[in-house]
């Protein structure tokens, strides 16, 4: 009942979180218009158009992106049994930032504009995400590949995905140099973690890939509850080890993939939120997943109200934001988990 009541705690807040989004911009915004324009369906005169066109995208966004990179944390903290994993601390947002840099800087699926809300297009998203789903893979083969050796310490997986984020980071610096001005200003505006850059389209294929994997994560709890006493236990109860860490591992990847390729790099949203919720529901992962989930797009929604008022009217990218508030957890994690 208790793990319940978090939950439906967790949900008051976002939904509150939610309309103070829609609220907050440079056109004050009453509840009352909030409320009256969503429940009327209408994008019709200036508020209207600012909540249906500009802001609701945003707040969907950052709930999407959000519970995709909160649910991607948990899981891999499960699957490579290190406390410090997430898809920004082994490298798969980075690969995923180069796979969308080389889509847009050598095939051409990027361009840069004057008008508009955003400075950066992408002309081709698929080529977009298929490239950052190819960069995050070979970082996940990798990881994957390293968490099955023996006698291998936590912290090397860490170190090891360090040493891809720079990597990648060196390769996407390779692309921008061979780039036109205009492929690297589109590079370089695109790598900034911001929310504005989605709308409906680029929101609808964030769906696409978070729901099927939180789906298969969430029905999967239990096996995840398993894998905490060891492969061995695991595989006595029945679970098929090997291939559920592989489609854990490809989908976790997937769905970093997508939210990266056209928000940029959103770093440690995956690592604080599972963390956050193991004080209030446990190890469960019957329950952590789901809750890491609204734990994930409320962090993001909160971090996008403060990249958009700290400075306001400057609106910060909501990477910066993220950034800033992960990495003193971090840091507090490595120091609690190191060997003594």
């Amino acid at each position: 009942m208790q793990k319940n009541s978090v939950g439906l705690l967790l949900l008051l807040v976002l939904a509150c979180g939610c309309l103070l989004s829609i609220r907050t911009g440079s056109l004050p915004i009453s509840d009352t218009d909030v409320l009256k324009t969503l429940l009327a369906w209408s994008g019709e005169g200036r508020i209207g158009h600012v909540i249906w066109n500009i802001r609701l995208p945003r707040t969907v966004a950052a709930l999407l992106a959000g519970a995709g990179l909160g649910i991607a944390g948990a899981v891999m903290q499960n699957i490579l049994k290190n406390p410090l994993a997430s898809p920004f601390t082994i490298g798969v947002s980075q690969g995923a930032a180069f796979g969308a840099a080389f889509a847009i800087i050598i095939l051409g699926a990027g361009q840069t504009q004057r008008a508009g809300a955003e400075m950066v297009t992408i002309a081709s998203p698929h080529l977009v995400v298929f490239s950052a789903f190819l960069g995050s893979l070979l970082t996940v083969i990798f990881i994957l590949g390293l968490s099955s050796m023996q006698d291998i310490a936590p912290e090397a997986i860490i170190l090891a995905g360090v040493a891809l984020s720079a990597f990648f980071g060196a390769g996407t610096m390779l692309l921008q140099y061979f780039g036109d001005n205009i492929q690297v200003a589109a590079t370089v505006f695109w790598t900034f973690g911001d929310l504005g850059k989605a709308g409906w389209f680029e929101n609808g294929l964030i769906l696409l890939a978070v729901l099927p994997a939180a789906l298969f994560f969430i029905a999967n709890g239990w096996n995840y509850n398993t894998l905490r006493w060891g492969d061995d236990v695991a595989s006595s109860l029945g679970v098929r080890v090997q291939r559920l860490r592989v489609m854990t591992m490809v989908l976790a990847a997937f769905t970093v993939a997508v939210s990266t390729s056209f928000l940029g790099i959103i770093g440690f949203v995956g690592l604080m939120a599972p963390h956050l919720m193991r004080f209030l529901v446990g190890d469960d992962y019957r329950y952590l997943i789901p809750a890491s989930a609204v734990c994930g797009a409320l962090l993001l929604l909160v971090s996008d109200l403060l990249a958009r008022t700290v400075l306001a009217p400057i609106v910060l990218p909501v990477g910066i934001i993220t950034s800033f508030t992960g990495a003193p957890l971090f840091l507090y994690l490595l120091a609690k988990n190191k060997r003594p």
